[in-house]
């Protein structure tokens, strides 16, 4: 028996990737209502040899809804979550407006499903670089607890959306091209150039984007005394987010030992060839849905094989974003 979907803002990259998501999936349900904003509404939408109207999102859109799928923004998800909520529907939101909320399960299948159950009508989607950090760290800090981690993100265009996906494209056409380069979705040129993050900057020196994974890893290990710290930068790349990671263990770990460990873990996949010098690049993780580690590796400045090192990608619209909300919603049903 499926379920009554609904998915909002559908139009959107993450809302795209959504639907492919379940098609591949194979995801029953027994009817699907897409929403977006009003500019979007009328607009048709071909989904399983079937012809969709979206409509518009308003607090009326839940009758009958038992799973809502939410990658609107979190000011529409603080606005409309509550409504479909007391309509009677569970909320997957891939916003960050609930993820640090007491009351909110913050959920990676991979870590910690046994929280979906304590949801009280909304389940939040960690952020896309803490989801593709903690899907490897996770099992290496289930055999050996982690006491620090460093992490560097080099983060896609696919992580600002569809529009900035679209104005890289255009970026890279107007340098080539010698022209004035257009910033309007992002806030710098993108195309041959990379900065940190541009989330706002908090009083402690670190932006918004770093402060999540910081956070957000603390509450889904349900480890608040792990530390962790982050720089966070957006790269020229067009979808999937790579990652260094630094891990200073309790006990010492060799590569070989945390080699096999991530071998067997669900959701990651290895690709570690010293010989030829070759480790996951956003191209190959890009349309799939493990998170892709290499360069594992001894952390030789922290003393008795405590500390590794290793390289991650993982695709952000996917694991990042909508697979893992997919997910969460088989779990559900």
């Amino acid at each position: 028996m499926g379920v009554n979907l609904a998915i909002a803002g559908v139009t959107g990259a993450v809302g795209q990737e959504f639907l492919q998501i379940i098609e591949q999936r194979n995801l029953a349900f027994d009817s699907l209502k897409l929403l977006a904003s009003s500019r979007s509404a009328g607009k048709k939408i071909e989904f399983k040899g079937k012809t969709y109207i979206v409509e518009e999102l308003t607090e009326n859109s839940f009758a009958n809804i038992d799973i809502a799928l939410f990658s609107a923004g979190g000011g529409r998800s603080k606005q409309f979550a509550p409504a479909a909520v007391k309509a009677g529907a569970v909320v997957i939101d891939n916003s960050s407006a609930y993820r640090m909320d007491p009351q909110v399960p913050l959920v990676v299948p991979e870590i910690n499903p046994d929280a979906i159950a304590d949801h009280k009508g909304i389940i939040a989607n960690p952020n896309c670089s803490t989801i593709i950090a903690n899907v490897p760290v996770w099992p290496l800090h289930k055999a050996n607890p982690v006491k620090r981690m460093v992490v560097s993100t080099y983060q896609a265009a696919s992580g600002a959306g569809q529009s900035a996906m679209l104005e890289m494209i255009q970026q890279a056409r107007e340098v080539l091209d010698g022209k004035p380069v257009t910033c309007s979705t992002l806030r710098y040129q993108l195309a041959f150039n990379l900065y940190t993050h541009d989330s706002k900057i908090g009083p402690n020196g670190y932006n918004e984007e770093e402060m999540k994974m910081v956070l957000e890893t603390r509450k889904i290990f349900s480890c608040p005394e792990i530390a962790i710290t982050c720089t966070c930068v957006r790269v020229p790349v067009m979808r999937t987010h790579c990652e260094s990671i630094n891990l200073e263990f309790t006990n010492p770990m060799t590569p070989e030992e945390a080699t096999e460990i991530l071998r067997a873990a669900p959701g990651v996949s290895i690709m570690d060839d010293r010989e030829n010098n070759r480790f996951p690049q956003p191209l190959d993780a890009t349309g799939n849905d493990d998170c892709y580690v290499g360069r594992i590796r001894q952390d030789e400045s922290i003393p008795n094989n405590r500390g590794l090192n290793i390289w991650v990608a993982g695709d952000q619209l996917r694991k990042g974003a909508a697979l893992n909300a997919v997910q969460i919603a088989e779990e559900l049903m």
